[in-house]
């Protein structure tokens, strides 16, 4: 059955997941950031099937995620990197992995800790802040209509008025 797509929605978040919402691409970012560049790095990093890594690649490079990259040895065949579209989705993936990390795996079992390459120290848990650097929960944001919003178009939800 072919995945539902979500790019007649008039939302950003269903559009985001329909460019990069399964979890292969997403583990694919993941070992971006984290250095790998080849497809057979990314193949044996994931163990994934290479026809799945092949159409995950195709995706995430339609869409502009990743680039090719000139390999650095004959060895590789292709390599990859993030564009600067690839490379904004670092705050979503620390968000990710610290919520892994504290409702999944749970504290003291974290397999692994981001920090502060200058210093050392962990980064800080990622949150939603105000334009004060108030940090903000459900019950202090509200979504309004922004300048691309439809009201007939489908699959637009508002965030709830509070928690």
């Amino acid at each position: 059955m072919a995945r539902k797509r979500f790019e007649n929605f008039c939302c950003s978040t269903a559009q985001t997941l329909d460019q990069i919402g399964d979890w292969w691409s997403l583990l694919i970012v993941r070992d971006l950031f984290s250095g790998a560049r080849s497809f057979t790095a990314l193949a044996d990093n994931l163990g994934v099937a290479r026809n799945i890594l092949t159409d995950r690649l195709k995706r995430l490079l339609e869409h502009g995620v990743i680039e090719k990259a000139p390999p650095r040895n004959e060895d590789e065949r292709f390599a990859y990197r993030l564009t600067e579209k690839g490379r904004d989705l670092l705050p979503v993936m620390i968000a990710l992995m610290q919520w892994g990390d504290k409702w999944v795996r749970g504290a003291g079992c974290e397999p692994l800790v981001v920090v502060d390459a200058r210093d050392g120290k962990p980064v800080r848990p990622m949150r939603v802040r105000a334009w004060d650097d108030r940090e903000l929960g459900l019950a202090e944001i509200r979504a309004l209509p922004g300048p691309g919003a439809d009201a007939d178009a489908e699959g637009q939800a508002p965030l709830p008025a509070q928690a």
